[in-house]
C-alpha cells in the first residue's frame, strides 16, 4: 500500500502550484517525492506491477506537458520516461537490504543521473544551446540550480519513506506494548 501512495503522492506534487518568481514550475525548484518514490516502488512493491508507476508518471507528464506548459511531446522526453524505469529498476536492489548507506547511495545515484541524463537530453533535442562541447558544459551549468533541490529532495524523501515502516513496525510494537500493560495492570 505504503508504494502505491508515495507514487500518488510524488504526482500530487508535481500539480502543486508554485507562487515564486518564475510562476510557471509546479515544484519549487525540483524538491519533490519523485526519484524517491520510484526507489520505494522498486523495493517495496509488485514486481509485476512496476509497469503502474512508469505509466502514471508518464500520463502525469503528458498531462502537464499538454495542459500547463503547452509542450509538445519530443523524443528527449522519452529519456525522462525510461529514466523512471531505470530508478524502479536501482530500487529493486534495495528489496533484500535498504540500510542507511544503501538508501543514500542509490538516492544520490538518482539525483545524479537524472541532473546527467535531462541536461543532456535537453542539449540533444533543444536549440537553446550550440551542438558543442561548451553548448553540452552549458545546459549543464543551467540545471546547477535545480541540482541541488534534487539531491536534497531526493536524500530527504527516501530517507523518510524507507524510515516510514521501520516507525509504523517501531509504533505498533510500542501501542501494542502499551495495550498489554493496561490489561496486566486491570
Amino acid at each position: 500500500m505504503l508504494p502505491y501512495l508515495f507514487v500518488l503522492l510524488a504526482i500530487a506534487v508535481r500539480f502543486l502550484p508554485f507562487a515564486g518568481p518564475f510562476n510557471v514550475l509546479p515544484h519549487a525548484w525540483h524538491f519533490t517525492p519523485l526519484g524517491a518514490s520510484l526507489l520505494f516502488f522498486g523495493a517495496r512493491g509488485s514486481r509485476r506491477q512496476m509497469w503502474i508507476p512508469v505509466a502514471l508518471l508518464i500520463a502525469t507528464d503528458v498531462a502537464l506537458n499538454r495542459f500547463v506548459y503547452a509542450y509538445p511531446i519530443t523524443w528527449d522526453q522519452y529519456v525522462t520516461w525510461a529514466w523512471y524505469a531505470a530508478i524502479l529498476w536501482l530500487g529493486t536492489s534495495l528489496r533484500e537490504n535498504s540500510g542507511v548507506v544503501r538508501v543514500i547511495g542509490a538516492a544520490l545515484g538518482t539525483s545524479v543521473s537524472f541532473f546527467l541524463l535531462s541536461n543532456l537530453a535537453v542539449w540533444a533535442a533543444s536549440d537553446m544551446y550550440p551542438k558543442t562541447l561548451s553548448g553540452v558544459m552549458m545546459s549543464y551549468a543551467a540545471g546547477v540550480p535545480f541540482f541541488r533541490g534534487t539531491v536534497e529532495s531526493d536524500l530527504f524523501f527516501s530517507l523518510a519513506m524507507f524510515g516510514t515502516p521501520v516507525f509504523l513496525h517501531a509504533l505498533s510494537g510500542w501501542l501494542h506494548k502499551s495495550s498489554g500493560d493496561h490489561i496486566a495492570a486491570a
